[in-house]
């Protein structure tokens, strides 16, 4: 009697978990991912986390350097990812999505979401004379015309052309946008944009994920004195990040102000805040030449800092960025796998990378079932 109930139980279980799986299978129908060639890696890491194959495409160039797609699939009827990053050869990475894009929607796929980790051209969102003024890298605009003889006119004229250059600076995001949107892209997933409002660009609906979860995660984690801790913000355009993450924590926050008396001269840090005996975290959307960031982390230190970590969600590290965050007094500089890290871990031992894959495959999940994505503003997926 006894055998027959385990029997009868062994069928009941079996039958539930095939009933499940039959659940699932039919909650993941009609979806394809593909990958463009900017990171393979973090789309590899999607398809794992969400139990599926990574689409079969073949991308390469002509002799005279054309970008060539070719779909290995049908995509037919189906909902369809692209996994591309704004990292690399920028341009060349942006073209050959606008590429894949319209290959599968001519295709006739159902639906394409271009997911876009770290989104291109960010930065261009808006005209602003400010670019002008001088880089992160120590690179300088310089305006010597005859009338710079006289000094009495110098920066008036300076300031004259500067505001005219401005007035004919481009919009490149929105641009970006335009040709996504032409390409066929119907949804956009991305990361942290540099400006949220480049969300308004399009007339398709935009996903900006945070990575603030991810951050809070390993700051509890990684830092045991973390209650000890002050965020601060290397700009006053983050601030409204870090008071976010410091209320999370609930610890203080501070802010470096960029002060600069005049065109072409290097601007003086003011600090706002007391970091005095406490751990310094400096918060950052983007770091590329690494030159604000490592001027703030010097400026910590002399205020009192018992230590300094760096968190950025998009580690470009363009030009001398890992020679300055090498000779810099970081304890580590953490950042996620928007952009390959693996070179820049290579060659710099304080850079530490958080994967943030599991946020963007929940993202596509959520997106094809048509549940909620905000879950995702305040929480990590485990």
């Amino acid at each position: 009697m006894e055998d027959v109930e385990g029997e009868i139980k062994a069928e009941s279980d079996s039958s539930s978990s095939s009933s499940r799986n039959l659940i699932l299978q039919s909650r993941m129908p009609n979806i394809k991912v593909f990958s463009g060639s900017s990171h393979l890696d973090l789309a590899q890491r999607v398809v794992d986390r969400l139990g599926i194959d990574l689409g079969k495409v073949v991308t390469k160039k002509f002799s005279n350097l054309e970008t060539c797609v070719e779909i290995g699939e049908s995509v037919r009827g189906e909902d369809v990812y692209i996994v591309q990053s704004g990292s690399g050869e920028i341009n060349d990475n942006l073209m050959e999505l606008l590429i894949m894009i319209n290959a599968c929607k001519i295709a006739s796929a159902s639906r394409v979401t271009a997911v876009i980790p770290c989104f291109p051209y960010a930065r261009q969102d808006k005209k602003d004379k400010a670019g002008l003024e001088g880089k992160d890298d120590g690179s300088k605009v310089v305006a010597t015309p005859p009338q710079a003889r006289f000094k009495s006119n110098e920066w008036k004229f300076r300031e004259g052309l500067m505001e005219a250059v401005a007035s004919r600076a481009p919009i490149s995001a929105k641009l970006v946008a335009n040709m996504l949107s032409v390409a066929g892209a119907d949804h956009i997933i991305t990361m942290d944009l540099h400006a949220s409002q480049i969300q308004g660009f399009f007339d398709i609906p935009v996903d900006n994920l945070y990575a603030e979860p991810a951050v809070l995660k390993w700051i509890k984690e990684n830092i045991p004195e973390w209650r000890n801790s002050i965020i601060v913000s290397p700009d006053a355009g983050g601030a409204k990040r870090v008071t976010s993450i410091a209320d999370r924590l609930n610890v203080e926050f501070a802010l470096i102000h960029k002060e600069r008396r005049k065109a072409n001269e290097v601007a003086s840090m003011v600090l706002v805040g007391d970091v005095k005996d406490r751990i310094a975290i400096l918060v950052d959307d983007m770091a590329d030449t690494c030159g604000t960031i490592c001027h703030a982390a010097e400026k910590l230190m002399d205020a009192g800092a018992t230590k300094v970590y760096a968190i950025l969600t998009h580690g470009i590290f363009s030009g001398p960025a890992i020679s300055r965050i090498n000779n810099a007094c970081f304890e580590a500089v953490v950042v996620t796998n928007t952009i390959p890290q693996e070179e820049h871990m290579r060659d710099c031992p304080k850079i530490q990378c958080i994967d943030v894959s599991m946020m963007f495959a929940e993202a596509v999940r959520r997106t094809h079932n048509g549940e909620s994505v905000s879950y995702l503003f305040s929480n990590v997926p485990y």
